[in-house]
């Protein structure tokens, strides 16, 4: 899940290897912008660009490059009609910059390492040359230096940064429409962490949604009261577990615009509490299991206790996940996991009728 991990290892080993990232597209595409990868001078290849006609291209000129030790931007074309024998009928048009100079960026990368480690946000910032020499920079923004882009080694509008780091979208920046004019061009590429995911209870659906969040690209945190159901073999790796007061712990992480929180404790009391300590907190998502009899006793007991207004507990997710018609453990947490896609996207709507769950 991070991407300059690879890149950072290999420029200690020592190989040639290039830093394979996509600058643009357009149309229909496998990948966006800001997509990377890292190939070694042997064509092997660590992450992905998309798959595909680009991906196998990139590994098929990854050596050659890595042997030139020079930077070049492969152009591919995919309409129907030039890919269709490749199998890729995307029907657009992907620019790739194949950088084997990488290794001189090294403290970037470890920068924006560090900085997805440490749940910091940042850019990084890729110069590349136009012409023959495509002299490739890579610089290391932090938001805080957001606004102060156009003083960075490599100057861009720090509007521009502050406009990737607000809907996390890569933008290729150009100094002027005369392509003969320009001298570089420059991808402001926001650096990001995964959005956390809390939920709140380690049985069943908790142990599923866990599975399902890692593989979606969710850092994920479960709490419970009970060392049974925090046990690091119940979950992925890298899922982290607490034990302890439930309500407690989820007050304690579910802090940031960020942060996602999914309660499905074992009981009523459980689940309430858990509500009680993060409701009305601007979190990305809350949501809630349960019937919808249970939600409603609930909502009333929460607005005559004064613990929230009618606009927080509405904002509330539940019933819980998209209305799939889940009966199953794993189909629940299905239906949970691609709410919360839908939410991070960009993309859920209220839904107006459906069972609860």
């Amino acid at each position: 899940m991070n991407p300059y991990a690879q890149l950072i290892e290999l420029t200690g080993l020592g190989h040639p290897f290039c830093a394979a990232v996509v600058l643009e597209t357009e149309g229909s595409t496998p990948r966006e912008a800001g997509t990377r990868a890292a190939i070694t001078g042997d064509g092997r290849i660590y992450g992905t660009i998309g798959g595909g006609l680009v991906e196998a291209e990139a590994q098929r000129q990854a050596p050659e490059a890595c042997r030139l030790q020079q930077p070049t931007v492969l152009q591919f074309d995919l309409t129907n009609e030039v890919a269709a024998g490749e199998g890729a009928i995307c029907g657009g048009r992907v620019w790739v910059l194949l950088d084997p100079t990488a290794a001189k960026d090294r403290a970037s990368y470890v920068s924006a390492a560090e900085a997805l480690r440490d749940r910091r946000r940042g850019v990084l910032i890729t110069s590349v040359g136009v012409g023959a020499g495509r002299e490739t920079q890579v610089t290391w923004l932090s938001e805080a230096d957001a606004a102060e882009a156009w003083r960075s080694p490599v100057p861009v509008a720090p509007e521009a940064v502050q406009a990737s780091l607000g809907d996390g979208r890569s933008r290729l920046m150009r100094g002027g429409e005369d392509a003969a004019a320009r001298e570089a061009e420059v991808l402001i590429e926001p650096v990001v962490p995964q959005p956390l995911l809390v939920i709140a209870g380690g049985g069943h659906v908790g142990q599923a949604l866990a599975a399902q969040a890692v593989l979606v690209g969710f850092e994920v945190i479960v709490v419970d009261d009970r060392p049974a159901f925090t046990a690091a073999d119940l979950f992925p790796d890298g899922v982290q577990t607490r034990c302890g007061d439930i309500a407690a712990l989820v007050a304690a992480h579910a802090t940031g615009s960020g942060v996602y929180v999914v309660i499905v404790t074992r009981g009523h009391e459980h689940d309430a509490a858990a509500l009680r300590a993060c409701i009305g907190r601007p979190l990305a998502y809350l949501g809630m299991i349960g019937s919808r009899r249970k939600i409603a006793l609930l909502r009333e007991s929460f607005l005559q206790g004064g613990v929230a207004t009618a606009e927080q507990f509405d904002a509330v997710h539940a019933p819980i996940g998209l209305d799939i018609g889940a009966e199953t453990v794993p189909e629940i947490a299905a239906s949970i996991a691609a709410e919360l896609v839908a939410v991070r996207r960009g993309r859920w709507q209220r839904r107006q009728v459906g069972r609860a769950l």
